[in-house]
C-alpha cells in the first residue's frame, strides 16, 4: 500500500492575479483525500505550508516581485517534501502558483542525489517558466521557477538542495508548451531542455509524446517528478487558471499524461498548481485536478 502525503501550498505571490492561495482548499473540497483512499493508498494530509499574502508584504525588487517571501515558502515546502520522500511517501503538492515548484522539485532532486542519481523532471505547462529577472516583463516569479531549478536566476530559488542545479537539461522535458514570448523562446532553445509543444502533441499524438518524454526523463535518473500546471489544459475543461491559453490538452490527453506517468513506475512526486477558484466555474478545474491525481496514482479504467 503506497503512502501519499498531501501538502497544500497556498502561495499567491508569484503571479499578477489573486486567488491561487485558495487552490489547495478547492482540491480538498473536490474530495481529493477520500477519492485517493479508494485506490488503496495510505493518504496523510500534511495540511498547508504557511504562506503570506501580498497585503502583508511589500513586493521588493520589481524584477522579481516578492521573491524573498516566495523563497521562504519554498524552503518550508522543500523541507516538508523531502521528509515525506525520506519516509517513503509520494508528495502530492497542491498549489498555489507554480513558483512553489522551486521547493518541491528541489526536494525530489535532493532525495535522489543522496542515492547518487540525478532527477528526471517532466514540466507540463502552457508556459516555459524559464524567464529571469532580467528578461521578465512583469517580474512575476511564477514565470521563473524552472530557470531557478536549472541553476540560473533568481538565485533565491536555486539553492535549496545544495550547490549546483537541481535538474539538468538532458533530464528535463517540457510538455504542452504553446505560449512563449520572443525572448523566452530563445532562452528555451539555448537551455537544451527537451520540448514538446502542442504542435508536437497534434502531430505525434500524446501517447508518442509521453513515451518520448518518459524515456528522456527516466534515462539514468533516480525517478521522475511531474510538475503539472493546470493551464496546460484547454480552458474549455480548466477555466479556473490565472493565465489561460486556448488550444491546450483536452480531457483524454491530460489523463493520458498522468496514466502513462503512473504506468512508468518511476513517479516520485507530483505538483498540481495554478488552480484559481475565483476564476473557476463550479470548482470544475479543481475537480479535474483531482481526477488527474487519481490517474497519476494508479486509477485504472479496467
Amino acid at each position: 500500500m503506497r503512502a501519499v502525503h498531501v501538502i497544500g501550498t497556498p502561495l499567491d505571490l508569484g503571479g499578477n492575479r489573486r486567488g491561487t492561495d485558495m487552490g489547495p482548499s478547492a482540491f480538498r473540497i473536490a474530495g481529493l483525500g477520500d477519492q485517493l483512499a479508494t485506490l488503496g493508498l495510505r493518504v496523510t494530509d500534511k495540511g498547508d505550508i504557511a504562506s503570506p499574502i501580498p497585503e502583508s508584504k511589500g513586493p521588493g525588487d520589481a524584477r522579481k516581485r516578492y521573491v524573498r517571501e516566495i523563497a521562504r515558502v519554498c524552503q518550508k515546502l522543500y523541507q516538508t517534501s523531502l521528509a515525506s520522500l525520506e519516509d517513503g511517501a509520494l508528495p502530492l503538492v497542491l498549489g498555489g502558483d507554480h513558483s512553489l515548484a522551486a521547493g518541491s522539485v528541489a526536494a525530489s532532486a535532493a532525495h535522489v542525489r543522496r542515492r547518487g542519481r540525478p532527477l528526471g523532471l517532466i514540466w507540463v505547462d502552457a508556459h516555459g517558466d524559464m524567464n529571469s529577472p532580467s528578461t521578465s516583463e512583469s517580474g512575476n516569479v511564477h514565470g521563473m521557477p524552472l530557470a531557478a531549478l536549472l541553476g540560473r536566476e533568481p538565485l533565491e530559488l536555486a539553492r535549496f538542495h545544495g550547490p549546483g542545479p537541481a535538474v539538468l537539461p538532458r533530464h528535463t522535458v517540457l510538455v504542452g508548451i504553446r505560449n512563449l514570448d520572443e525572448v523566452e523562446k530563445e532562452i528555451v532553445k539555448a537551455s537544451k531542455v527537451h520540448v514538446f509543444t502542442m504542435k508536437d502533441v497534434d502531430r505525434l499524438g500524446i501517447t508518442e509524446v509521453m513515451e518520448r518524454a518518459l524515456a528522456i526523463a527516466s534515462r539514468g535518473t533516480g525517478g521522475i517528478h511531474v510538475s503539472f500546471d493546470m493551464d496546460v489544459c484547454d480552458p474549455a475543461i480548466a477555466p479556473g487558471v490565472g493565465t489561460p491559453v486556448k488550444g491546450g490538452l483536452d480531457y483524454r490527453e491530460a489523463h493520458v499524461v498522468m496514466e502513462m506517468a503512473a504506468e512508468s513506475g518511476t513517479l516520485l512526486a507530483l505538483d498540481l498548481v495554478e488552480v484559481n477558484p475565483t476564476l473557476d466555474v463550479r470548482n470544475a478545474t479543481a475537480e479535474l485536478g483531482v481526477e488527474l491525481a487519481l490517474s497519476a496514482l494508479g486509477k485504472k479504467i479496467l
